[in-house]
């Protein structure tokens, strides 16, 4: 078909698209999509051009692009332009909003690029798009709207993904829709030149507005996060049996006479992991660390397996948890319930007084819980609570030896470098409706701490074993920062009056616990932390072993969720089949299988932080909708040229913008401030504020607020030759740069506490 189109326009110089299908036979129902979709291919390869009359016509060979292409994925901003994400070793190209030709965020693209970067000014490479080599928006979730703008299609949907700027029109079906739905589409047309639109097909009708729960499921829904399963996957679930029976015991180490227990929220009921602890002759503790055999009932080529690669991680949002795996396993026989056996894997660990482990042993095992403990009765009883004393008086002596060993552990973590960023977490409580009726900070106790610690030991303990042995495996892997962005952090804290020691190439973790020491209770001093935290690279999946920059640690792996993660479970299978024999037909396969789980794993990780990130947004905005009008006071989290942010202490955080201010205001870069032209005002980050709160909009999860004076405003002298600096200067309060009113983000999600909270994820347990 190429080589017909080439060959007509060559003779007839210009056509239109009716002409051209007519002229080749391609004018039917059938074949003229397949010409539209050939047209399309051939003008993203700059290999035709369209005139202004719509008219189709080869392109001068003096016209193609002789420069070098560049390949990776797009990553859009709601304001049109983007950037495009190569790999982790390069810096990201800007793309503007007249460059980005058709590509929809997520699209794997090819760029030219238009202006080198510049390191001694700080810009970025900015690229054009020139070909989309694959769509990665394949279905779309949103609301129905009945349209007769263009009476050959039912209507369009709105969908929450501000970043598809196109509308998307659905193909009238069998099924009569009413308008109320919300429902999940096939795109099966992509806006091009002169057809600037989708095109899709039913495939789902996911429920109706007003349902509850319903903008929940929109956004899980639209980013292919579901809840049901495969008939298949459901059916092999069913035909796992209730408990272990004599069979399944045998060549485990069994374990069931050890005082062993669960510590998990109110609420869990997938309790995946187990401790013991003793003290030792020696003077050392025997630590137990024994997790759940989910790799025992989930075995490699069966449905379950493939379901819990697709999925990855179980998605936990505000009410509700999408599982890896169906309740009857991880609520069922996979839990580590009270008085019942439960096959295991075990690391045991002998850590001697200073926090090293001096011998360990990683095995099958069996066990029996004493007690299913909570966060909050340990923390309880660490604090002295007479009534639960005596009421697990069996496991006292095991608590406090716990929180002596955990006091060890995090000493010798802290000795060594990991940094601790121990953020504010919200908690968003909803009622029986899906209504958020409070939003609270979550607070962790010793118990949570303690529990934490000895999952991080253990999951040291197995990376070691592997890494030593030399098999292939799966890390959980922190490389160094960037230096790039390292400089950008460390001469913003200059500003505070912070110096870090060392350089931006080679620092040490040291210096930057020295830096959290020094910022420790001052103002400010959480936005610090969190700036420190941007800075740093993202945790993830590999079959090398790199450490763990974040915790300071050698070795490092996922051990501990085999439940909710599928990196944990193949850790558990290749504990078993290396332990059966490492034979080099073993190495060869997990050498060949790990990098793509690894990459995958990885990816669906990045895609449930950015289903809570969304719904947190959504759920916190709709929260404040009831408070519109009322007045607050926060703090400064971030200053950029269009305005402030301003987080409350609940962690909400909304932004006044430049234009709502009483005068102009001049942003100094270096400084991240904005100081009033007249007043000599400043706003800094972490200066205390009072606001009003003026919008929130759930749909976008936008808060605005408005500036408030008050006894929190610092005024600094303005001189005449800071205004003489300051000229000339753009209109008030406007952003030159056309951008919207939040800043140009990649929308790349930052591992937020490392893998602290990872080994045992507060968040998990509702």
């Amino acid at each position: 078909m190429k080589e017909q189109i080439l060959t007509y326009l060559q003779e007839n110089g210009k056509s239109t698209i009716n002409e051209l299908a007519a002229s080749l036979q391609m004018a039917g129902a059938k074949k003229f999509p397949l010409l539209i979709k050939e047209i399309s291919k051939m003008e993203s390869r700059r290999e035709l051009r369209f005139n202004d009359n719509g008219e189709l016509s080869l392109r001068k060979s003096q016209e193609k692009p002789e420069q070098l292409t560049v390949q990776g994925i797009f990553r859009a901003n709601k304001a049109g332009f983007g950037f495009l994400f190569v790999d982790d070793n390069e810096e990201d190209m800007f793309i503007g909003r007249h460059d980005v030709g058709h590509a929809i965020d997520g699209d794997k693209v090819e760029v030219v690029i238009k202006k080198p970067a510049d390191r001694l000014k700080g810009t970025a490479a900015e690229a054009r798009v020139v070909r989309i080599v694959d769509h990665a928006l394949k279905t779309v979730v949103g609301k129905f709207v009945l349209d007769d703008e263009k009476p050959q299609y039912a209507g369009y949907i709105q969908s929450k993904n501000q970043k598809i700027q196109q509308k998307i029109y659905i193909k009238k079906e069998p099924v009569v829709l009413d308008g109320t739905e919300i429902i999940k589409v096939a795109i099966d047309k992509y806006p091009v030149r002169g057809h600037d639109y989708f095109v899709g097909s039913v495939r789902d009708i996911v429920g109706h507005q007003g349902d509850v729960g319903i903008d929940v499921l929109e956004v899980l829904e639209s980013m292919d996060i579901v809840s049901e399963f495969p008939e298949d996957v459901m059916a092999e679930a069913k035909a796992v049996p209730d408990a272990p029976s004599d069979k399944d015991l045998v060549g485990r180490v069994d374990l069931r006479k050890e005082i062993t227990f669960t510590i998990d929220g109110a609420d869990a009921k997938d309790l995946d992991d187990a401790v013991h602890i003793k003290r030792l002759a020696n003077g050392h503790f025997e630590l137990g660390v024994h997790i759940a055999d989910v790799s025992y009932y989930v075995r490699e080529g069966s449905a379950l397996n493939r379901e819990a690669v697709a999925r990855g991680t179980s998605v936990y949002v505000t009410d509700r948890v999408v599982p890896m795996l169906p309740e009857r396993l991880s609520n069922g026989i996979c839990s580590l319930n009270p008085n019942v056996d439960r096959l295991t894997q075990s690391a045991i660990m002998e850590i001697n007084p200073q926090g090293k482990v001096v011998h360990y042993q990683i095995c099958q095992s069996v066990i029996n819980t004493t007690y299913r403990m909570t966060y909050s009765d340990v923390n309880e009883m660490l604090a002295g609570n007479q009534e639960l004393l005596d009421k697990y008086e069996a496991i006292v002596e095991s608590v406090q030896d716990m929180a002596t060993l955990h006091e060890i552990l995090e000493a010798m973590r802290e000795r060594r470098g990991a940094l601790n960023f121990d953020t504010s977490e919200a908690k968003i409580i909803v009622n029986d409706k899906g209504i958020p009726v409070d939003i609270v900070v979550r607070s962790r106790g010793m118990a949570e701490r303690m529990i934490e610690s000895f999952m991080l030991a253990a999951n040291e303990c197995v990376a070691e074993h592997f890494a030593t042995k030399d098999l292939p495996f799966i890390y959980r892997i922190h490389e160094e920062p960037k230096a790039e962005k390292l400089q950008k952090f460390i001469d913003y804290a200059s500003v505070f009056g912070v110096q870090i020691q060392g350089t931006a190439s080679k620092i040490t973790q040291s210096a930057l616990q020295d830096f959290m020491a020094k910022i420790e209770g001052k103002p400010g001093s959480e936005v610090l932390s969190m700036m420190l935290l941007r800075s740093m690279q993202q945790a993830r999946y590999s079959e090398h072993n790199h450490g763990h920059y974040g915790l300071a640690a050698n070795y490092y792996t996922h051990f501990t969720s085999p439940i909710r993660r599928y990196p944990d479970l193949l850790v558990h299978r290749m504990i078993r089949e290396y332990d059966k024999a490492a034979t080099p037909e073993k190495q060869e396969h997990f050498a060949a299988v790990v990098p793509e789980l690894a990459n995958s794993s990885s990816q669906l990780e990045r895609r449930a932080i950015d289903a809570e990130r969304v719904v947190e947004a959504m759920k916190k905005a709709e929260y404040m909708e009831a408070h519109v009008g009322e007045t607050f006071e926060g703090v400064i989290s971030s200053v950029v040229k269009f305005g402030l942010f301003v987080e409350l202490p609940n962690t909400i955080e909304g932004l006044i913008h430049v234009t709502t201010l009483p005068e102009f205001y001049h942003y100094n870069e270096r400084t991240m401030s904005l100081q009033g032209e007249k007043s000599g005002k400043v706003f800094k980050v972490g200066q205390p504020i009072c606001i009003k709160l003026t919008r929130a909009d759930k749909e976008t999860g936008d808060i605005d607020f408005a500036y408030l004076p008050s006894d929190y405003d610092v005024i600094e002298k303005v001189t005449q030759s800071d205004r003489k600096a300051r000229r000339p200067r753009s209109t008030k309060a406007s952003d030159k740069s056309g951008h919207s009113k939040k800043p140009p983000t990649k929308d790349k999600p930052f591992q937020r506490s490392f893998d602290k909270k990872n080994a045992k994820n507060s968040r998990k347990k509702r």
